[in-house]
């Protein structure tokens, strides 16, 4: 009975390391981190067309939507949405920030047109 009780101890603690390490190596987390730290951070699911990306930069965190379409020579991501979660936050940002953003994505993305969405759009059309 002993060690039976013993086993199931070193099986609980097993668990608990294990999920603890991935809890702390977890993409999602480091976007986290980085959006209170106010860095830059790119989180995206690249195998999964349907899931949007994150990106966190200045303390202000972006979304974009993916759209696949096709190439000259296959399907990829063509087209790319992008807006501001909490657009109260964009003080202080300028131009020269939203470029950083799009050439950070086009650098995982080469073939997609990026798009932003409003207030940004209106910004960039100046």
């Amino acid at each position: 009975m002993v060690i039976l009780f013993r086993l199931l101890l070193l099986i609980a603690v097993v668990v608990l390391a294990y999920s603890a390490l991935k809890y702390l190596f977890h993409p999602k987390r480091k976007l986290e981190q980085a959006h209170d730290k106010k860095q830059f951070y790119f989180y995206d699911e690249e195998k999964d067309v349907r899931k949007n990306f994150l990106i966190t930069y200045k303390g202000v965190m972006f979304e974009g939507e993916k759209y696949l379409g096709t190439t000259d020579q296959s399907f990829e991501i063509v087209s790319i949405y992008v807006w501001a979660r909490q657009t109260d936050r964009l003080t202080g940002f300028n131009k020269e920030d939203f470029q950083f953003i799009a050439d950070d994505i086009r650098l995982r993305y080469p073939s997609a047109k990026i798009e932003w969405k409003s207030p940004i759009k209106e910004l960039l059309k100046k």
